[in-house]
């Protein structure tokens, strides 16, 4: 590795004399990042399909909700101030006037002296002010007619759901970028939204660079492995809501490279290439990149072509890579599958969250206590695959992985997060506390 450079402006932090790549924090390439990915269309989908979708529009109350006085259970409708005096050695005696299901109406008004008898969610008859549960209650007949004992006294609106509780006709219902849940499905049916705008599916081609690669039904041959990260990223496009589009394997030679990403440019919203982007004679993709334009803060917009980082702070993962191609994001990811997870996770996984109208893509993160050392200290912000755990002290831990080089796939199935270790001359300690980046989100 060449010399480095202190820190400098614009999120640039260290340079790689030698080959006159420049690395950004973090922080800056994931900016970059999200400021190049932008929203993609929406679209409507059946009522019964938007669970798991973000919302493309905000949505509003199309009714009152309830729309009527509803019963909150089955009992009788009353006049609270016919039961001011009832209890069960001394019931009060009222006359039914009606019986109302769910779905129904009453034909009768409650008037004093009167009740209704009510199922769960029926309108609650005209007049009455309150429903008094049927376990505090008894049928009787009066004066040779049904009647009601009611046996408590009941307040006024007691049981009973006024209209409007809950919304207001035009009043909002879901904001723009919530993720519907099942929850969501219920509630615009509920206003008759039978079908959803939601925003639609990146689509994400995937190509793996590299001679060596094999597709993954071959045998192995002398110097070859199998594509890992075909599979593994797709997966991962997937659980952020994304459809991959795989484009199988490509030499590193910079025409069959550059010719494959304009053919499925216009098809897709974003390209992620693996492998190619290290220093090497054959790394292709590192070749590609540096005949762009390099980013510049003082633009005033992206070019349609231009490189938006060649290099990132981070350990796994520092040559990963990004730029605009003809207008399309392309994240150019190490071909070693740890430092391929890391960068997807901190770059591509929030850049296909936005494109979906997520308001806060970024990885969720928690903070934990180190089980164990990570030990010797690194030029770089590190992210260390880890293990969550409750301690029986209600602390949460931090199991460092082992296998954690990048090039290891052996911790890659077990990580639940990403520990951050600062850069500096030392690692950090057991019992550290330290920042851990979720790898699954909960909204």
């Amino acid at each position: 590795m060449g010399s480095m450079a202190a820190e400098s402006g614009h999120g640039d932090h260290q340079i790689d004399g030698r080959f006159n790549r420049r690395a950004v924090l973090v922080e800056e390439a994931q900016r970059r990042v999200l400021a190049a990915a932008g929203t993609v269309a929406s679209e409507h989908v059946p009522l019964a399909e938007c669970g798991g979708r973000r919302l493309s529009r905000e949505l509003r109350a199309t009714c009152d909700w309830p729309p009527f006085a509803r019963a909150g259970l089955d009992g009788y409708a009353v006049r609270a101030a016919d039961t001011a005096l009832a209890s069960p050695s001394n019931p009060a005696t009222l006359r039914v006037v009606d019986t109302v299901a769910a779905g129904g109406l009453a034909l009768a008004a409650v008037e004093a002296g009167t009740a209704a008898r009510v199922m769960t969610g029926a309108a609650v008859p005209e007049g009455a002010d309150a429903v008094v549960m049927l376990e505090q209650t008894a049928e009787a007949v009066a004066g040779g007619e049904k009647a009601a004992l009611i046996k408590a006294a009941a307040r006024p609106g007691q049981n009973v759901a006024p209209r409007g509780e809950e919304f207001r006709l035009g009043s909002p219902v879901a904001a723009p970028g919530e993720l519907l849940t099942p929850g969501h499905a219920a509630l615009l049916g509920t206003f008759g939204y039978a079908a959803v705008p939601v925003y639609k599916r990146p689509r994400v081609a995937v190509f793996a660079t590299g001679s060596e690669l094999l597709p993954v039904e071959a045998p192995l041959a002398p110097g070859q492995i199998r594509d890992s990260n075909s599979a593994m990223v797709a997966a991962l496009i997937r659980e952020c809501g994304a459809e991959p589009v795989l484009c199988g394997t490509l030499p590193d030679e910079l025409a069959a490279l550059r010719e494959a990403l304009a053919r499925v440019s216009a098809a897709v919203d974003m390209i992620i290439t693996t492998g190619g982007v290290s220093v090497g004679d054959y790394d292709a993709m590192a070749e590609l990149l540096r005949g762009l334009a390099s980013y510049s803060s003082s633009s005033p917009a992206p070019a349609p072509s231009m490189l938006l980082f060649n290099r990132v702070s981070m350990r796994p993962g520092s040559p990963t890579s990004a730029a605009l191609l003809d207008g399309k994001l392309v994240l150019a990811l190490s071909g070693n599958p740890g430092a391929c997870f890391v960068g997807f996770e901190l770059l591509a996984a929030p850049a296909l969250r936005a494109m979906q109208g997520d308001p806060s893509p970024a990885a969720q993160a928690i903070i934990a206590r180190l089980s164990s050392d990570i030990g010797k200290g690194s030029p770089h912000v590190r992210y260390v695959r880890a293990k969550l755990r409750f301690g029986g002290d209600g602390i949460v831990y931090a199991d460092p992985l082992a296998f954690g080089k990048s090039s290891m796939m052996a911790s890659l199935a077990e990580a639940d997060g990403l520990a951050v270790i600062p850069s500096g001359s030392q690692g950090s300690k057991e019992g550290d506390v330290v920042q851990v980046l979720l790898l699954k989100r909960t909204c």
